[in-house]
């Protein structure tokens, strides 16, 4: 577990499960996701990977929930490997529920990320990719102080994503 000021990062479990899916079966929190809101099918395998990530590496995405408000969980995010087309890099990566929005929760979330990628699990260096349309997360990564090295080709048919990195 680990904690900011106003939230608390904690390994997740099977029973956060349906809070998983109903986060990112919602249309408002895929405003931005090409592929829309997560079928049911598509968040089993997802959160069974999230798992299986936390099991081979001992880190991976977070549940996180206020600390004010532990029972609720606001959203699922951390670092963890992902492939940027042929490359596999540290990615941060989140999704909050959108009742958490505009309070700052992401910024602090992300600053608290790359803290713990650099100084708890010693990585050098840690990725984003966030797609051009999505301002709000742009601001969150330039906040937490990565910048934009390129971008990724990574959804067919659609503009590319921004690749952000930031460097120990």
């Amino acid at each position: 577990m680990i904690a900011t000021e106003r939230l608390i990062l904690r390994k997740p479990t099977e029973e956060d499960f349906e809070r998983f899916f109903e986060i990112n079966h919602d249309p408002q929190t895929n405003i931005h996701n090409p592929g829309g809101p997560m079928s049911f099918e598509k968040a089993e395998i997802t959160f069974a990977r999230m798992l299986d990530h936390w099991e081979k590496h001992n880190f991976g995405s977070w549940a996180i929930v206020e600390k004010n408000s532990p029972e609720n969980i606001i959203g699922f995010g951390g670092v963890s490997y992902k492939f940027y087309g042929e490359e596999e890099k540290l990615n941060l990566g989140y999704r909050f529920a959108s009742e958490a929005w505009g309070k700052g929760y992401a910024t602090e979330f992300t600053k608290k990320t790359i803290d713990f990628g650099f100084n708890e699990d010693n990585k050098d260096e840690i990725f984003a990719i966030v797609r051009p349309s999505n301002i709000a997360s742009v601001k969150v990564l330039e906040k937490a102080g990565m910048t934009q090295i390129g971008t990724l080709d990574d959804v067919p048919g659609q503009p590319e994503s921004l690749v952000y990195r930031i460097q120990k």
